[in-house]
């Protein structure tokens, strides 16, 4: 296969090849799938040969994304990312506790969005601080 990058695009699809393997790999453990890392490397490998060394290092013979790569900014974009999932997730599961959980549908749907999007205004304000919850002591 032969596909025809400039630079600059390559280098987004080194991006995107890491947001990829970390949201697939990151917590598995040793259970990992190899095939994507063995893409991963196979690509990183590549920016090696094309002079752009301060992305790879070698960890066991294979190449790697480096440090500085890690540590460049990439890692900013995934925590946003999980952050915005998160309170996306946290506010739908909130609205949806409101609402008893019923069956949503035509007729409670526009209930549903205005509860969600009520949660996702407090948690941008205020984050979690105001969440609270009844452990039971007293």
């Amino acid at each position: 296969m032969r596909l025809e990058l400039t630079r600059k695009q390559f280098r987004r699809l080194l991006d995107m090849a890491y947001i990829g393997n970390w949201i697939l790999n990151s917590t598995r453990g040793e259970d990992r799938f190899a095939d994507y890392d063995e893409v991963e490397s196979l690509l990183f490998q590549r920016a090696k040969e094309l002079g752009m060394d301060t992305l790879t290092e070698y960890w066991q013979g294979a190449a790697v994304p480096s440090q500085a790569f890690a540590e460049g900014g990439i890692h900013e974009a995934i925590i946003e990312y999980e952050n915005n999932v998160f309170f996306d997730i946290l506010a739908e599961d909130l609205a949806r506790r409101d609402m008893d959980d019923v069956p949503i549908d035509e007729s409670n749907y526009q209930e549903l969005a205005s509860r969600i999007e009520a949660y996702i205004a407090e948690f941008e304000q205020h984050g979690t601080d105001n969440i609270l919850v009844d452990t039971g002591s007293a």
